[in-house]
């Protein structure tokens, strides 16, 4: 999995990169999690690293640059009943400008079965001036799953303009949607974007999602955490944080204070 095609070719048209990573978790037998599938590799090298108790950690490590123009990146996660996972990064994703045409596009396809439990939390997604991507995350979780996603979007680096970013999140419980949501920020971009109804300004902007069984029952109510973080009740065992900060510390900081309070 993952292979490289090559950047550029003498008298050929760049075509970027394909990359593919997969990660599959069951239970080990032992009150553990095992995993059975971990594959990938150059930009999408999932990586196993030390965890506590029944849950396993996966770090995805980054190799090479990207994704740049025309690039394509997946990764594809499942969690099967009883199974814990974690999944983090070891450093930013940083959006740049490339050789080929057209823009560069990263698919995240997350599977959590009744039952398990998973933690998706990579670090900021970084839309350097110049860039052009497309994001797609989609949970498709069984009636008693276990999810906190977290997503980071900064546009630009310090001192620059962002490229033109367009992230949709799409989470379902048991077949139904529960979230379906777009962004796109950046020149191309719908206008008003920038304006006081989205980020006003701020240039970093990251969501939230908590879906838990007992949410069923006993879901966390509407409120704003601050001036720049809301909590929304889903409609099902789910709530969505949506905050704004003006740099990645500062959001992150919000998105911490926001699930240390849901619990």
């Amino acid at each position: 999995m993952g292979a490289r095609a090559a950047r550029r070719v003498d008298g050929v048209t760049p075509t970027g990169v394909r990359a593919d990573a997969r990660i599959v978790a069951r239970p080990d037998g032992r009150g553990g999690t095992a995993l059975p599938v971990l594959d990938g590799e150059g930009p999408l090298a999932p990586r196993r690293t030390r965890a506590s108790g029944s849950e396993a950690k996966v770090m995805l490590v980054g190799a090479m640059s990207g994704p740049l123009g025309g690039d394509r990146f997946t990764v594809d996660v499942g969690v099967e009943t009883g199974a814990r996972l974690h999944v983090g990064s070891a450093a930013a994703t940083l959006a740049l400008p490339g050789q080929a045409k057209g823009a560069a596009r990263y698919d995240v396809r997350l599977d959590v079965a009744d039952g398990g439990e998973l933690h998706w939390l990579p670090e900021q997604l970084i839309s350097a001036d110049g860039s052009d991507l497309d994001v797609t995350t989609r949970a498709e979780l069984g009636t008693g799953a276990h999810l906190v996603l977290r997503e980071e979007q900064v546009l630009g680096r310090a001192g620059e303009q962002p490229g033109r970013l367009t992230s949709r999140l799409t989470v379902r419980v048991a077949g139904r949607t529960l979230l379906d949501q777009e962004l796109a920020c950046g020149p191309g971009a719908p206008g008003g974007w920038d304006g006081p109804a989205v980020l006003s300004g701020h240039r970093a902007v990251g969501q939230l999602v908590l879906v838990r069984p007992e949410f069923t029952e006993h879901r966390p109510a509407a409120q704003m955490l601050g001036e720049c973080a809301a909590v929304v009740p889903l409609a099902g065992p789910a709530v969505l944080v949506s905050a704004v900060a003006p740099d990645a510390l500062r959001l992150r900081r919000l998105l911490d204070e926001a699930l240390h309070r849901l619990g």
